[in-house]
């Protein structure tokens, strides 16, 4: 008996090891340097694009391009009104900008940088992501609180689920016929049907997830990862946490602590790890690693900036990319604008380079 469970052990040592070596690796990321736009206003979320070597950063009016391996500035698509993020179709050349003007996506040439098309779909256009099973790009319209989509070669709608009884957020595909959508002020997870543009399933997740922000996937494993906010105003009071739920079922599988203001995340699947992040206090960059898809380990917490909550992974080198900038003090607070901000100091916005 205790020869056929040597194998076993084996191999169980085997996985251990194998992570140990992930961890020990991870746990040298840091800050590279700071890449400096100097632009004035406000900013949302990065892409990465690790094949054609560009960094796509919405920045206010416009998108700043930059070179992943030398950091300068390549071009810029300008002329717009409060961006939010990119999204990329490389087998069309197209990629996608959600601006909330009071909602568009505008489509433009990868290679050029030319602006191709504009697509009104639902009002402040937040994520948007592009799905290569069904060919689509997918924004999720926040005011509208409908997800559109659109055709990936033409820039055309070509549907929508509308009603989707909340506040959308980020949203994820596994690439294989399904869309996983954010309803954040309510914490729940939408799984919908990409081709024929339906809710499949609608599961709470919050709690434990209070309200329920950025969003990625082990797609081999059908693991959504969840960077939760906290609190709910209907829910008991939850803290700020990462949450792994199963695409399958909805049954949120494990969960891991993280910092505040959590709003990006990715997963790199080559290492298992997941990075997390956070832009309140000091700014938290966390990097966990998935030992099985429903068990976790906090492998690192990167101080980064106050602000840092966005971020890009670029697959090929293992950097990460944090859009940040200097703030002013915070101003009193009125009954017109009882919780303000403060707000990023001209010239200072730039981009965080952490690798190892």
């Amino acid at each position: 008996m205790k020869n056929r469970a040597l194998p076993g052990a084996i191999t169980g040592l085997g996985s251990l090891l194998v992570a140990a070596s992930l961890l020990t690796a991870a746990g040298a990321y840091h800050i590279i340097k700071r890449i400096p736009i100097a632009d004035n206003g406000g900013w949302d979320y990065v892409t990465a694009d690790s094949q054609a070597r560009r960094l796509y950063v919405p920045h206010a009016t416009e998108v700043v391009v930059l070179d992943l391996d030398s950091g300068k500035i390549v071009g810029k698509i300008a002329g717009l009104e409060d961006v939010h993020g990119v999204a990329l179709a490389p087998e069309f050349g197209h990629g996608f900008i959600s601006a909330s003007d009071p909602g568009s996506v505008t489509m433009f040439d990868m290679k050029t940088l030319a602006v191709l098309g504009k697509e009104r779909v639902g009002d402040d256009p937040n994520g948007i992501i592009y799905d290569p099973f069904t060919k689509r790009i997918f924004s999720a319209d926040r005011g509208s609180k409908r997800l559109t989509a659109i055709d990936a070669k033409t820039g055309k709608t070509v549907g929508a689920v509308n009603d989707l009884g909340g506040r959308t957020e980020h949203l994820a595909s596994d690439q294989a016929g399904h869309v996983f959508l954010n309803i954040q002020d309510v914490g729940k997870l939408h799984k919908i049907d990409a081709k024929e543009m339906k809710i499949l399933e609608t599961w709470q997740i919050a709690p434990p997830c209070g309200q329920p922000s950025s969003m990625d996937m082990d797609r081999a494993h059908n693991r959504v990862f969840i960077g939760c906010r906290g609190n709910l105003p209907s829910q008991p009071a939850m803290p700020t946490v990462l949450a792994v739920v199963d695409g399958s079922n909805g049954k949120v599988v494990a969960t891991e602590a993280i910092g505040a203001g959590v709003d990006a995340l990715e997963f790199e699947a080559k290492t298992g790890l997941i990075f997390v992040s956070t832009g309140g206090g000091d700014g938290i960059l966390s990097i966990f690693h998935e030992d099985k898809p429903d068990k976790y380990s906090l492998v690192q917490n990167v101080k980064t900036l106050p602000g840092a909550r966005t971020m890009a992974l670029d697959h090929k080198t293992g950097n990460i990319y944090l859009p940040v900038a200097d703030f002013g003090p915070t101003p009193e607070a009125t009954p017109e604008n009882p919780r303000p901000r403060a707000r990023p100091l001209p010239g200072t916005f730039s981009v965080l380079m952490v690798g190892r």
